[in-house]
């Protein structure tokens, strides 16, 4: 089996190379998401059974600021992976990754696959709207998922009441392999078995000299409060 890995130098990317060894990770400059002409190029010449698409812009400050740089990342990059396997024709199995942020979080937690979207800021948006793109396409599995690696925190401080469902990165490796498996299409939620705030999440990555803050603390973009998902359609995984 022909894999694709896009987005292969992120955390995520980082573990499911470990997962699937002999997968093709084009880097950023060989496949420019961006760019049809760059992503039609690595597709059909490489002609993958399987797409992962990993790839996107995620900084949510980042998103809110260069709201051009995400569209066309996160959202004409999901299509032009969409118009370029429709052009290869193959039936290449595709996995767009999204996430929980696609939310409100408020005032419920523990979404299900069957729970409406309502983003809170850009990033959110355009990884909602990178959904919809997908959907043009049949051979497709939507996966939201959060998760972080499992390495020091990379902030000084850590939201004692933000909370997900999360995972570390290598879980969800291993979760999209046993979707992968199943070759299961439409929206799946690959989540923990328990529900956690960022800053016990800091902890159980890891990190010991976290501080902790709170979101009546926090300046910037709109956030997603209770990332914290169920799944109706899938099995829930432990953080190891």
């Amino acid at each position: 089996m022909k894999v694709l890995i896009t987005g292969a130098s992120g955390a995520l990317g980082a573990s499911l190379r470990k997962v699937f060894r002999s997968a093709f990770c084009p880097t950023r400059k060989e496949m420019d998401v961006s760019s049809q002409k760059s992503v039609e190029k690595i597709i059909l010449s490489y002609k993958p059974d399987t797409l992962i698409h990993a790839a996107a812009l995620v900084g949510i400050r980042e998103c809110e600021e260069d709201k051009k740089k995400a569209w066309l990342t996160n959202v004409e990059g999901t299509q032009n992976i969409v118009n370029a396997l429709k052009k290869l024709n193959n039936g290449c199995y595709l996995i767009y990754m999204s996430t929980a942020c696609v939310f409100a979080g408020e005032n419920k937690k523990f979404y299900t696959e069957d729970d409406i979207p309502a983003p809170k800021n850009y990033y959110s948006v355009t990884k909602l709207c990178g959904e919809i793109a997908t959907r043009q396409y049949p051979n497709t599995c939507i996966i939201r998922t959060n998760f972080v690696p499992k390495q020091q925190w990379k902030y000084q401080k850590a939201f004692v009441d933000r909370f997900g469902t999360y995972l570390f990165s290598d879980n969800v490796a291993e979760g999209i392999k046993d979707v992968m498996k199943k070759k299961a299409k439409g929206i799946i939620h690959i989540v923990g078995d328990k529900r956690v705030s960022m800053y016990g999440l800091a902890l159980l990555a890891g990190s010991k000299n976290v501080g902790k803050t709170a979101l009546d603390e926090y300046k910037g973009p709109q956030l997603t409060i209770d990332m914290s998902l169920s799944t109706k359609r899938w099995k829930k995984y432990k953080m190891k």
